[in-house]
C-alpha cells in the first residue's frame, strides 16, 4: 500500500462471519488468543510493508536509477494483484480453509519479501512486488475471516478492538520505521521485517488454529483476469500522462497514441468485466449489488475519495525528501498527524455518526480533505508546519470523520447475507482507487507544477466524492441509525 491506513471495510469482513458457537465449533480461550495473535501479525506484516515503503520511494528511485513511472509500478504492481485477486482470495479461504490459506499466504509473502530485498533492478523488484500482492490477496481476507470464524459473536468486539489497535499502531509507526530503516540500512531493510513475522504467524496457526470449515464455492478466475488487464492498461495510461522527467517539451505522437490506445483498452476491459459478471455463475461482483443504488454510490465515492488521498501520498515523500531536504526518518514523522488522528479518533467520530446520521459525516469528511489538499498546495512555499503539518492534521481529522460511517453505511446498504461480500468489494474499490491515484500522480509529477496539479486533482476528487454521497444518500438517511442507509 502507498498510503498509511487500512481499508475502510475490514471490520465488516470479520463481523460477517457466522458465529462459531452457533455452528458447534467453538475454540478454547487460549486457541482464540493465539489465533488472534497470528492474524494480527499477518495483517501487520501487510500494513507495515506498505506504510513503511512510502517514505523510502525517493531513496529507492535514486538507488535503482528508476523514473517515476517505474517507481509507481513498485507500488502498483502490488496493488494491482491485491485489488484484482482479493475477492478470489476470500473465496479460496472459504474453500480450502481460512487457517490453511492464511498460513500459505504468510509463507508466500515472506518469500516474496526476500526477493524484494535482494532485487538487483527495478524490473525485478516490480515482479517481486506483484508476487507480494498475490500473497497479500490471500493473507488479507483470510486473516480477517479467521478472526470472525474463531470468535463467537458476543466476543468479537474485544477481538476487533485489539486487531484495530494493532493495525493503528503498525500503520502509524510504519512510515517512521521505514524512514529509520531506509536512512540507516537502505530501503531493502524494509522487506526484511516480514519473514520473522510470517514465521511466527505460521507457527501459531500450525499449533493453535481450530479445524477449518470448508465451503464448496467456485472461483471467478476469468473475471479476475479481465479486471487485472483493464486495471493494468488504466494504470499505464495514467502514469504516462506527463512529459517525462527530463521535462523537454511535450510527448510525441507515438506515446500519445499509445496512451489513448491503453485508455481505450482499459475502458473496453471494464465493460467486458461488467458483461462477464452478468453471465458468470459465480461473479466476484454480483449484479444485484451493482444495481443497489446506495451501495454503488458509496463505492463510487470510495473510488474518488481514496483516489485523491493516494495522489497526495505518492507526491508527498518526494516533496519532503527531494525539495525540503528532510531525512527519511523526518519524512516518516510527518505522516504521524494523519495516522494518529485516523487511528485514535475514528471510533469517537463513528459514535457521533451513529447518533446524528452518517450522511453528514460522509459529506463533511471529503470536503475537509479537499480543503486540506488546497491548503497544502497554496502553502507549498511556507514552513513545514504551515505547508505540511497543518494540512496533514486536517486531513487526518477529515478521514477520522469519514472512515467509520463509510464502513457502517456500506454494511447497512445490503442484506445481511451480502455483508461480507460487500465489505470485500468496498475494500477492493479503495485499492483500485489507490492504483489509479498513484499512477495519475506519477504522470502529473513530471510537470513543472506537478505537485500543485496533483493536489488540485485530489481536492476535485474529494469534492466529487462528497457530491456523490449527497446525491445518493437522501437527507432522511440521517435519522436511520447506524450507517444511515435504509435497507
Amino acid at each position: 500500500m502507498a498510503q498509511p491506513f487500512t481499508e475502510p471495510c475490514n471490520r465488516g469482513i470479520i463481523e460477517a462471519e457466522p458465529c462459531p458457537r452457533a455452528l458447534g465449533r467453538e475454540a478454547s480461550p487460549r486457541q482464540r488468543r493465539m489465533v488472534l495473535t497470528a492474524c494480527v501479525l499477518a495483517s501487520s506484516m501487510v500494513f507495515i510493508d506498505g506504510s513503511a515503503l512510502t517514505v523510502a520511494l525517493p531513496r529507492l528511485k535514486a538507488d535503482l536509477g528508476a523514473d517515476l513511472a517505474a517507481v509507481q509500478w513498485v507500488l502498483n504492481g502490488y496493488v494491482l494483484a491485491l485489488a484484482s485477486l482479493t475477492l478470489i482470495g476470500g473465496v479460496m479461504a472459504d474453500v480450502y480453509g481460512k487457517a490453511r490459506m492464511l498460513a500459505a499466504g504468510c509463507v508466500l509473502f515472506a518469500l516474496a519479501s526476500v526477493a524484494c530485498a535482494l532485487a538487483p533492478s527495478a524490473s525485478f523488484l516490480i515482479a517481486a512486488r506483484v508476487a507480494q500482492g498475490v500473497a497479500a490477496a490471500i493473507v488479507a481476507p483470510a486473516s480477517l475471516a479467521l478472526i470472525g470464524a474463531t470468535y463467537p459473536r458476543d466476543q468479537r468486539s474485544q477481538a476487533i478492538g485489539l486487531w484495530a489497535a494493532a493495525s493503528a499502531l503498525t500503520t502509524a509507526g510504519g512510515p517512521i520505521l521505514g524512514g529509520w530503516l531506509t536512512e540507516s540500512f537502505g530501503w531493502p531493510a524494509i522487506f526484511w521485517i516480514n519473514p520473522p513475522l510470517a514465521f511466527v504467524a505460521y507457527g501459531l496457526l500450525r499449533f493453535y488454529a481450530p479445524a477449518d470449515r470448508n465451503e464448496p464455492r467456485r472461483f471467478d478466475v476469468v473475471g479476475a483476469a479481465i479486471l487485472a488487464a483493464a486495471l493494468t492498461a488504466l494504470a499505464w495510461a495514467l502514469s504516462r500522462i506527463g512529459p517525462g522527467e527530463a521535462g523537454e517539451g511535450a510527448q510525441d505522437a507515438a506515446p500519445i497514441a499509445g496512451i489513448l490506445v491503453a485508455a481505450l483498452l482499459s475502458g473496453v476491459g471494464l465493460v467486458a468485466y461488467a458483461i462477464w459478471q452478468r453471465r458468470s455463475d459465480h461473479p466476484m461482483t454480483p449484479p444485484r449489488l451493482v444495481e443497489n443504488r446506495p451501495f454503488l454510490g458509496l463505492n463510487v465515492a470510495t473510488l474518488l475519495i481514496y483516489g485523491g488521498l493516494s495522489v497526495m501520498f505518492f507526491l508527498l515523500p518526494f516533496e519532503l525528501v527531494d525539495r525540503r531536504a528532510l531525512t527519511a526518518t523526518e519524512a516518516g514523522l510527518v505522516f504521524l498527524p494523519f495516522t494518529l488522528c485516523v487511528g485514535l479518533l475514528s471510533r469517537a467520530f463513528g459514535s457521533l455518526a451513529d447518533r446524528f446520521g452518517a450522511r453528514i459525516a460522509l459529506i463533511v469528511g471529503p470536503l475537509g480533505a479537499a480543503i486540506g489538499y488546497a491548503w497544502m498546495a497554496l502553502a507549498r512555499d511556507g514552513s513545514l508546519t504551515i505547508g505540511i503539518i497543518g494540512p496533514m492534521t486536517l486531513l487526518g481529522l477529515s478521514f477520522a470523520v469519514l472512515v467509520a460511517p463509510l464502513t457502517s453505511s456500506v454494511m447497512s446498504s445490503v442484506e445481511d447475507a451480502d455483508e461480507g461480500l460487500a465489505s470485500g468489494i468496498n475494500n477492493a474499490a479503495s485499492r483500485i482507487a489507490q492504483l489509479a491515484g498513484v499512477a495519475l500522480a506519477a504522470g502529473v509529477a513530471s510537470f513543472a507544477s506537478g505537485y500543485e496539479v496533483g493536489l488540485a486533482i485530489a481536492a476535485a476528487a474529494s469534492i466529487a466524492g462528497a457530491f456523490a454521497i449527497a446525491t445518493i444518500l437522501p437527507p432522511a438517511a440521517a435519522a436511520v441509525g447506524v450507517g444511515g442507509v435504509p435497507r
